[in-house]
């Protein structure tokens, strides 16, 4: 929740905090729910999973040092006679090697295999977003259509009242038959109850557009934009084409394969030999052994030892070089090639079917977009038709000439012409949306055209 607030504050956002108001456009969804979704959370978490495994492989490179020290304390040494004994009582010993890969290539196979891993996290991210993208489209279009199918019904409901009103005033003055003022208010009755449904239909688009912002249910989201500005920004792109390239399944195929590629290499660089350097400093003291009296009588014994170190010290330094070189695995590694190179074959299989699959889904797309298109455009006349034939009808009506049945059917025609037309335009926006999954469009090139 604070995060969220957060976004509407950055993202110049306006909230009424009295009213728990908030404006939102297009944009602004989008990006609310790319980076609060958690399904978008989970995917970009996978990636930085595989950047530390990738980290972690990497590593192994680097040059591998360590220390160590010891002190032992002996209770009793080793006795070769009577008062002769070996080894001091108190031993020293610290030591600090060093180790270097000099020729390791399952390493780099390694590499590039956790690296391709990676670019499978970030696709399956990218088609996460486009997921998301195309159902906060969809969502915002139907909170659009909604209200202005609601506007429509208001506007068809206020034009019936003042129906009402005249054939009333009309009726009243003897100049209406009954009739015509029952059936006016018959018409006034039916549009409530569609006005209703409208209001209700609002409350539930909102809520749905809200699910996918994880918005909570009691802020009231005003939406910025009309269905006829979003219609006309989207008809100035009328290329359409089948292009695979960034399709979300054919990538994710191409980096399977890949994949395998870099699984089968790896294993055939395990039948490669190693090389490593290695170095080591110690660093040792053991205490003198006293020989006690057996030496008491020797020049240099007794006395004068009194004067020499207690400890004889030693400074040891070992370097060198390790190689090693797999001879024989008992078929293993061959029996692994072969499983690989028979997933390989399967994957080209499913590749082939999965790319016309997809190319005959986007050639759909494209249909179904043309068709919406001519469908809208075709709705759009049908509006200004009826919008004519209802003035005609009015103008008779008003003259005396024509009939409240007449006049009423102008209206309700002129009305479901409108309501028509505003779903033929969702039904554009939303085939739209449709196409540009199909192709692995992540978000339209130029979100700012569909701002406000």
């Amino acid at each position: 929740m604070k995060k969220f607030l957060v976004m509407i504050l950055l993202g110049g956002m306006s909230m009424n905090i009295a009213s728990a108001q908030m404006h939102l456009s297009l944009n602004q969804a989008i990006e609310i729910a790319l980076s609060d979704n958690p399904t978008i959370k989970v995917a970009d978490l996978e990636i930085e999973r595989y950047d530390y495994v990738y980290k972690q492989t990497v590593s192994s490179l680097y040059p591998q040092v360590s220390v160590s020290g010891q002190y032992s304390l002996a209770i009793r040494n080793q006795q070769m006679a009577e008062g002769l004994s070996f080894g001091g009582k108190n031993t020293f010993n610290a030591t600090a090697s060093l180790s270097l890969p000099l020729f390791a290539p399952s390493v780099y196979r390694q590499m590039k295999l956790t690296k391709t891993q990676m670019a499978m996290a970030v696709e399956s991210a990218r088609s996460n977003r486009i997921e998301m993208v195309a159902a906060v489209r969809s969502a915002f279009y139907n909170v659009l259509l909604a209200e202005q199918s609601m506007d429509v019904l208001k506007e068809a409901y206020a034009t019936t009242e003042s129906v009402v009103t005249n054939t009333k005033e009309l009726y009243e003055n003897g100049l209406a038959a009954e009739y015509d003022y029952i059936t006016a208010q018959v018409q006034l009755s039916n549009l409530k109850p569609q006005l209703l449904q409208a209001e209700k239909g609002i409350e539930l688009t909102k809520l749905q557009l809200k699910m996918y912002l994880s918005i909570p249910e009691d802020v009231d989201i005003n939406i910025i934009g009309e269905l006829d500005d979003f219609r006309d920004r989207v008809l100035l792109d009328e290329s359409y084409e089948v292009d695979l390239s960034k399709n979300t399944t054919i990538v994710n195929l191409e980096l399977q394969s890949e994949l395998l590629d870099h699984q089968e290499k790896l294993i055939q660089t395990t039948r490669m030999p190693t090389i490593a350097a290695f170095g080591q400093i110690s660093y040792i003291g053991q205490e003198r052994v006293n020989l006690g009296g057996l030496l008491g009588g020797m020049a240099g014994g007794g006395a004068n030892t009194a004067d020499q170190s207690k400890f004889w010290w030693q400074y040891p330094i070992n370097v060198g070089a390790q190689i090693s070189i797999p001879l024989f695995a008992g078929f293993n590694k061959t029996n692994q090639i072969k499983a690989i190179r028979n997933q390989r074959a399967q994957l080209d299989v499913q590749r082939e079917y999965a790319e016309r699959g997809v190319k005959l889904q986007v050639q759909q797309s494209i249909n179904t977009l043309l068709t919406a298109r001519e469908t809208m455009l075709a709705n759009e006349l049908t509006v200004e038709q009826a919008q004519k034939a209802y003035e005609i009808s009015y103008t008779r009506f008003a003259a005396g000439a024509g009939t409240i049945l007449e006049l009423n059917n102008s209206l309700l025609t002129l009305t479901q012409a409108q309501l028509n037309y505003s779903q033929a335009i969702y039904d554009y926006l939303s085939a739209h949306a449709a196409y540009e999954k199909a192709l692995g469009v992540e978000a339209p090139e130029d979100m700012a055209t569909f701002e406000e």
